[in-house]
């Protein structure tokens, strides 16, 4: 059987508040149910599912991501909406916030700004094409 779709990311965090904030705050994520880890987590939902990012802090001491070719993941992709004026509105909240801002592309079936969150994790913030 195929896999029907992405359910959900997990990410280790240094900061769970600082990264909290970024996800919620600033890309517009909802705090989903409680977390009952017994770890510093944070689960956050678009309103598609119970959730879809949660966070997990393992503090400062972590080792950071290594920058440059090398295994593992280079980006993960979060929709903001259906239209140019939708992305443009998500490019000013990112300045206002002094997100880091690292390209911005037109792949033809989509329209693309890159980020880093607080990690330095790569994400790309788009919308669909219409008619492509």
């Amino acid at each position: 059987m195929p896999v029907k779709e992405l359910g959900h990311l997990v990410l280790y965090v240094a900061d769970l508040e600082q990264s909290a904030a970024f996800y919620g705050a600033v890309l517009g994520w909802e705090s989903a149910f409680p977390t009952t880890l017994g770890i510093p987590a944070a689960a956050f939902t678009s309103g598609r599912t119970h959730h879809e990012l949660l966070l997990i802090e393992v503090g400062e001491d972590a080792a950071p991501i290594v920058r440059g070719r090398r295994l593992g993941l280079y980006h993960f992709g979060l929709k903001v909406g259906d239209t140019d004026d939708e992305l443009r509105e998500m490019y000013a909240r990112l300045v206002t916030a002094g997100v880091t801002i690292v390209g911005t592309s037109d792949h033809t079936v989509t329209h693309s700004v890159y980020i880093l969150d607080p990690d330095g994790n790569e994400i790309e913030l788009y919308i669909d094409v219409a008619g492509v």
